[in-house]
């Protein structure tokens, strides 16, 4: 399946589809403004507390047009800086995902390279402990498997599940697709019925 086309729709509208558990928590953000829409394959990475050596494995073995996303134990060292991500970006990787935060934004600003973390703090992690690659993980409270597919921009971070990509693509599409062709006026009229209705059913004129 061609991912590229789940860039054409914002992560509001994949939220429109999913469920609540498929959208990061609002912690996990773009570092720098105007960044492109991120959208590829999910290569995660699990790197225990205090340490990022498997997120430096990764940098060498993720395919080209993956998504690093990466689980850090903390957000007290730096789990990847400015030559971490400028080598990603040689290497084709799209972009990454950290539920943890950096170092070297400026950098990282210049080189155009779309980062999604909790924040920024210049302390560099260590490297000495082993972690997971390319297995499950957790970040930003989502279940991220090998091939699901992420797609963040300002708006958020969502993770379509690889078995259901093709049906979410479909019900998005749909959705960005009505919504396209309500006026303003029908809208509001359509929301007020809805709201009146609630409102009645709660006991409320």
């Amino acid at each position: 399946m061609d991912v590229s086309v789940f860039a054409k729709l914002s992560p509001t509208t994949f939220a429109d589809v999913l469920s609540r558990d498929r959208v990061m928590d609002h912690g996990i953000r773009p570092l720098w403004q105007p960044m492109p829409r991120l959208v590829g394959v999910a290569y995660p990475v699990g790197c225990p507390a205090g340490d990022n050596l498997m997120l430096h494995v990764a940098l060498h073995r993720a395919p080209p047009g993956s998504v690093l996303v990466v689980q850090a134990g903390d957000c007290n060292w730096a789990m990847a800086g400015g030559n971490v991500c400028a080598y990603a970006q040689e290497r084709g990787i799209a972009g990454l995902v950290v539920d943890g935060v950096v170092r070297d934004l400026a950098e990282i600003r210049e080189n155009r390279f779309p980062v999604f973390a909790r924040g920024v703090l210049p302390i560099p992690a260590p490297r000495r402990k082993l972690g997971t690659l390319d297995a499950p993980i957790d970040c930003g409270s989502v279940r991220v498997e090998p091939g699901d597919i992420v797609v963040a921009d300002e708006e958020g971070v969502v993770v379509v599940r690889r078995a259901e990509a093709e049906e979410v693509l479909r019900k998005a599409e749909a959705r960005a697709a009505s919504e396209a062709a309500l006026t303003l006026d029908a809208w509001a009229s359509e929301h007020q019925a809805k709201i009146d209705a609630v409102l009645k059913s709660l006991g409320v004129s």
